[in-house]
């Protein structure tokens, strides 16, 4: 990573209601607990253990390796991501995000507003591309907005994925240059 300058606040204009994206504080922890439980229990999108304790789940979610940021509107928290480093020494240059919103944003364009964010703050910090490493296969509206935000699918990882619903499905990697 490049740049040191944080990229922390990002307004936007969703449904005509200012929606705000910023860096996450300690404070917002049992918020974000409330939007990554339900997906974590799911156990249909991430390959994180379903029974995943909910400090366990905080200390992944707001680790020291990733930079954390929430989509809110009127002071309630709609959604989250991180961002990381994707490897590290030579591979250090691509970024990996992970992005959850509350179920009740669906439709409302949360999850798109927070990839444009990942993909400004991205370059700011020097990044030169952003991968996904495991997008699963049935995961059918994040694949779609990943690829109308120009990401490519370059990899299939046969059956990698047990779905508690599906059984063993594909996973997919996504690259975007930036």
């Amino acid at each position: 990573m490049v740049s040191s300058t944080p990229y922390s606040v990002y307004a936007l204009r969703l449904n005509y209601i200012a929606m705000l994206i910023r860096t996450a504080h300690p404070e917002d922890a049992s918020a974000i607990w409330s939007i990554i439980e339900s997906v974590i229990r799911a156990g249909e999108t991430y390959t994180l253990d379903q029974n995943m304790s909910e400090r366990d789940a905080l200390a992944y979610w707001l680790g020291p390796d990733k930079e954390t940021f929430i989509a809110e509107e009127d002071g309630v928290i709609l959604g989250t991501y991180y961002m990381r480093p994707n490897q590290a020494g030579g591979g250090r240059h691509i970024c990996n995000c992970g992005f959850i919103t509350a179920a009740n944003t669906m439709g409302r364009g949360v999850a798109r507003q927070m990839c444009e964010h990942s993909l400004a703050h991205a370059r700011s910090r020097g990044y030169r591309g952003m991968q996904f490493n495991f997008v699963v296969s049935t995961n059918e509206r994040a694949v779609r907005l990943w690829q109308f935000l120009g990401f490519d699918i370059v990899g299939r990882l046969p059956l990698a994925f047990n779905h508690p619903t599906h059984g063993y499905i594909d996973a997919l990697v996504m690259f975007r240059p930036l």
